[in-house]
């Protein structure tokens, strides 16, 4: 069954955010990310993440089943929390639609 969680992160730098994301954890399965919209995926073998951008604000959606969701979330949240450390970015998941 597939679940997904969602988050808005504030950043005064959201499309940098997104594609460091997309770059580094696209590495192994795959990634794309897209400047001209602000927006890329991720292939995370058990799930996808969605990373779109708005002004001050990183949107992440993970698409998983259901026993995994809670891992690929963890993945995502501790990349970007470090990649973001001096910018203090905060993640807080939340479950269902948007």
């Amino acid at each position: 069954m597939t679940d997904s969680v969602h988050a808005d992160v504030a950043t005064d730098r959201p499309d940098r955010y997104g594609k460091q994301l997309v770059s580094h954890l696209g590495r192994r399965k795959g990634g794309e990310w897209s400047a001209d919209t602000g927006s890329g995926w991720i292939d995370l073998n058990d799930g996808k993440v969605t990373v779109t951008t708005d002004d001050g604000v990183l949107h992440l959606r993970v698409d998983g089943d259901a026993e995994n969701l809670d891992r690929l979330a963890d993945v995502v949240e501790r990349h970007l929390v470090r990649f973001g450390e001096r910018d203090e970015l905060v993640v807080q998941w939340q479950r269902g639609a948007e």
